[in-house]
């Protein structure tokens, strides 16, 4: 593929050159005569890698499915431009079940039970947390073995079975508007706010890479934010930066943040 190395060197500023270079593996297969390619579960920050691969291409075009509307992970497909059939993605989705009247399970819990498991982030997508239950979308081949062997939870008996794509109903996501003002853009004052820490607490969660802006860690707490940018801070959550209102008369800056509970 044309313009591998630049690609990779550009990415490997982000700390993203090693998934970059994959991607460009995939797509090459594509240029070499498949149909299409499929990547494993990557967050959304990787889909601009894909795109920028594809901009160099024009045979290939870029799709993604995470398993449902509106996935945060996501796979992605390089897909030869003059393939018209359809791409199967071998995502499936499996149902964890429990009694909710012994212990209410976290995202922390059963993401930490796959892990256990031996299973890379890289093999599922998004967990859909509800009160007794949830759903969890993987590559067909990891929905297997977790349906096979996933008994427990944090010490709580599950019950793992297929669940239908077709069957799943978008996440909801809560979102409440913060509306602040900062003395600047800068990286560490806008999570202070949004999240409600301390400068200093926020410093020392984006020095310690808890902090991504975009899905791509960032530990410059100067960085500046712009309009669209979505901070997420570990254990917190995230949010989008949805608007920059203006100037106040002491010269602070108004935001308009977006945090998705």
């Amino acid at each position: 593929m044309k313009n591998r190395d630049r690609i990779i060197r550009y990415y490997q500023g982000t700390d993203q050159g090693e998934l970059a270079a994959r991607f460009i593996d995939l797509a090459d297969s594509v240029l070499r005569g498949r149909p299409y390619a499929i990547s494993e579960f990557v967050s959304p920050g990787a889909i601009q890698i894909g795109e920028t691969i594809c901009a160099h291409e024009k045979m290939l075009q870029l799709r993604v499915f995470g398993g449902y509307e509106g996935a945060e992970r996501v796979r992605l497909a390089f897909v030869d431009r003059t393939y018209e059939g359809a791409v199967q993605y071998d995502i499936q989705a499996c149902h964890i079940g429990w009694d909710s009247r012994y212990r209410l399970l976290s995202h922390r819990d059963v993401l930490g039970s796959l892990m256990s498991m031996g299973i890379e982030r890289s093999r599922f997508g998004d967990i859909l947390m509800q009160e007794s239950d949830a759903i969890v979308l993987l590559d067909t081949v990891t929905a297997q073995c977790v349906c096979a062997e996933l008994h427990k939870i944090a010490m709580v008996t599950v019950t793992v079975e297929p669940y239908s794509l077709k069957d799943i109903v978008p996440k909801q996501e809560k979102v409440k508007e913060i509306k602040t003002t900062v003395a600047s853009l800068r990286l560490d004052a806008i999570t202070a706010s949004g999240f409600g820490i301390s400068r200093t607490k926020a410093a020392e969660a984006i020095k310690g890479e808890r902090v991504q802006v975009n899905w791509l860690p960032v530990q410059s707490v100067s960085r500046e934010v712009q309009v669209g940018d979505v901070i997420s801070l570990r254990g917190k959550g995230r949010m989008e930066v949805a608007d920059i209102t203006g100037i106040s008369r002491k010269g602070r800056t108004g935001v308009l943040l977006k945090r998705y509970m």
